[in-house]
């Protein structure tokens, strides 16, 4: 499964990613600054799930209706970086399979999976 994950994402959660074998695309290395509406079409061209911590994409993919190959929200604040990496990677090796096509929210009392398909 390969991975973009938006700039507002911890590094740390790229790294842990990377070390636990997923091919992570990272907009914070790429082109920092791009716009919400690159990022998910970015995503959408490489067939990617992307990675975020930025509520307005799902603005984008709700009330837009953008297209999306899947999106997590990361909504782990006041967490420490290593603790959201480690969230968040057990979250994409236990729900791997659900993630795609879907609208994901991690917070700290759970996941929530809102597939996209009919």
């Amino acid at each position: 499964m390969n991975l973009l994950a938006d700039e507002g994402v911890d590094k740390q959660i790229v790294v842990r990613l990377r070390e636990e074998g997923y091919s992570v695309s990272y907009v914070a290395e790429m082109a920092p600054g791009i716009s919400d509406d690159i990022v998910l079409e970015l995503a959408n061209k490489e067939g990617s799930l992307l990675l975020t911590s930025d509520k307005d994409f799902g603005d984008l993919v709700f009330r837009l209706r953008r297209l999306s190959a899947g999106v997590v929200l990361i909504r782990l604040a006041g967490l420490t970086p290593a603790k959201k990496a480690a969230i968040v990677t057990s979250v994409m090796s236990k729900h791997s399979q659900e993630l795609a096509k879907a609208f994901t929210v991690i917070t700290p009392l759970g996941v929530r999976i809102r597939s996209s398909e009919k």
